[in-house]
């Protein structure tokens, strides 16, 4: 099995900008859901901020808005600007904003969602006329919902969805998208394709570069999850770290096609210290 400690070969000195995963990267969760930062982490989140760059994390967790997000980080001991945070939501708005304007979007999403939502001056849809269908995490969902959904999609309606990965890191294993759960539901029955605005898309990688003001081939992309973090940065052209803390810890490199590895391997997010 292909294992690294180290960053051999990767520059990190010359990188303009940073994007971390959170959980499994920065970050256990402990039973209780309370985040735990990883050895290191709270050091290289300094390192990099005393060097004048900037960074953010980005999380597919869609359930509440970014800055809830960083607010709770920063009430488990790992202090996280509201500016620092990204989120499908975020990636969402920016894409319907400018694209999908005039629309009206079917949310399946949590009342915190729609909420902010509606301050970015989107409207949210209450039928099977909306204009664009978009899915984020949702803790319970009805049949007439996702009918309604459907049809929606069936009269030209794109389906958007913050993630269409099986699930992420969590105290006890994987925890599965309901997010995706849905989406995949809708997609079944109208053989529709979701759009995905989260980790992996380009409009993630537009999202990024726009918050960190740094073209994405300038910035280095670190996490736990090959087919999320990793290919996020493998789309926008970024210096991209697999941390093995996390999700995709055990995998075989050897066995992955080489345009879908890593530039680095590390054991920890500690390792990034040398080359920061």
């Amino acid at each position: 099995m292909a294992r690294a400690g180290r960053l051999d070969g990767v520059r990190l000195d010359d990188v303009r900008g940073f994007v971390f995963d959170v959980d499994g990267t920065l970050v256990h969760r402990t039973a209780d859901g309370r985040a735990r930062a990883q050895p290191g982490a709270l050091e290289v989140l300094d390192r990099i901020r005393s060097s004048g760059r900037p960074l953010v994390l980005f999380t597919n967790g869609s359930h509440v808005p970014s800055e809830w997000i960083a607010r709770g980080l920063t009430e488990d001991g790992i202090p996280i600007a509201d500016h620092e945070m990204l989120t499908p939501v975020d990636s969402s708005i920016s894409y319907l904003q400018r694209y999908h304007r005039e629309k009206s979007v079917l949310l399946f999403g949590s009342p915190a969602v729609a909420t902010r939502m509606h301050e970015a001056g989107l409207t949210i849809a209450s039928g099977e006329d909306a204009g664009v269908v978009l899915v984020t995490h949702v803790d319970e969902v009805s049949m007439p919902a996702l009918e309604q959904g459907a049809r929606a999609v069936n009269r030209g309606a794109p389906l958007l969805t913050g993630s269409y990965a099986r699930g992420y890191a969590g105290a006890n294993g994987m925890i599965f998208s309901r997010g995706a759960m849905v989406a995949a539901a809708i997609s079944k029955v109208t053989g529709a394709r979701p759009k995905v605005v989260g980790k992996p898309s380009r409009i993630a990688v537009a999202e990024v570069s726009r918050r960190l003001g740094v073209p994405a081939k300038e910035i280095a992309v670190i996490g736990d999850d090959l087919g999320m973090d990793i290919a996020l940065g493998i789309l926008g052209g970024s210096r991209t770290v697999l941390v093995r803390s996390g999700i995709s810890g055990a995998i075989d490199l050897d066995r992955i096609p080489e345009r879908r590895r890593p530039d680095a391997v590390i054991d920890g997010v500690a390792d990034l210290l040398v080359r920061l």
